[in-house]
């Protein structure tokens, strides 16, 4: 079983949303997930809770009891537990990091938000865990190159200690709509860009966890038949039919 922190100290970064449409994706996919929420503000068992399937899906716990709720799922044969972390205490934070095998520190790519997620990637290189950052509701590249925001927090995030996810989340309608619906974006818009980022995210993620390869794909309407989100959609398909 592998471990995937999402981590941010700032609110409104997108983490529980993150959280979530991975745990949703991963368990379409055919992967035994579960999905621990230890923020207490519990948005991502807000989202979970109404769900059919929530109660082998959802655990709302805390960080004193994750090693153990971990150990359990280890047991049960879980293929994935997804931690979606509080933004504080720090002592909270580092624990959930420590049990996990990759973090992912979520950031919107704005000033305020890029200063904000160093103090993350900062408790990830203190734990000498493996991480990296995720850059989420950016907005839309023009043409071939990413526009001057997101750029120019590329270049100020170069130096932070943690790898840069080459996958990014842009600023879509349908992260803020599949919420309402208990679903993420692979469940409620399975066609469309959101959930092809949320896949090609996933299948990067999957390299870190020594999950199948994974490598760069193209744009969702040539999507190649070998390529990692190809493959997840596929399960995705098949999971469905079933």
């Amino acid at each position: 079983m592998q471990t995937l922190a999402v981590v941010s100290r700032k609110g409104g970064a997108g983490k529980t949303t993150v959280a979530v449409s991975l745990a949703f994706a991963a368990r379409q996919a055919g992967m035994k997930v579960a999905l621990v929420d230890l923020d207490p503000l519990q948005s991502a068992a807000q989202v979970v809770r109404p769900r059919a399937d929530a109660p082998s899906l959802l655990f709302e716990s805390s960080a004193a009891k994750l090693f153990v709720l971990q150990q359990a799922c280890r047991q049960e044969g879980c293929d994935l537990l997804i931690v979606d972390t509080p933004t504080g205490p720090e002592a909270e934070i580092v624990s959930a990091i420590r049990l996990s095998d990759l973090s992912i520190a979520v950031t919107r790519p704005t000033t305020l938000d890029i200063a904000a997620v160093r103090q993350s990637t900062t408790l990830i290189g203190r734990t000498g865990r493996a991480g990296l950052v995720l850059l989420n509701q950016c907005p839309a590249p023009r043409g071939e190159a990413e526009c001057g925001l997101v750029g120019d927090a590329l270049e100020r995030l170069k130096f932070c200690g943690v790898p840069i996810a080459r996958s990014k989340l842009r600023s879509r309608t349908a992260y803020q709509v599949a919420p309402t619906y208990n679903q993420g974006v692979t469940e409620s818009s399975p066609g469309s860009e959101a959930a092809f980022e949320v896949l090609e995210l996933l299948a990067e993620i999957g390299e870190h966890l020594a999950l199948p390869p994974a490598r760069p794909v193209a744009a969702p309407q040539a999507v190649s038949a070998a390529s990692p989100v190809r493959n997840l959609q596929d399960r995705i398909s098949a999971f469905a039919r079933g």
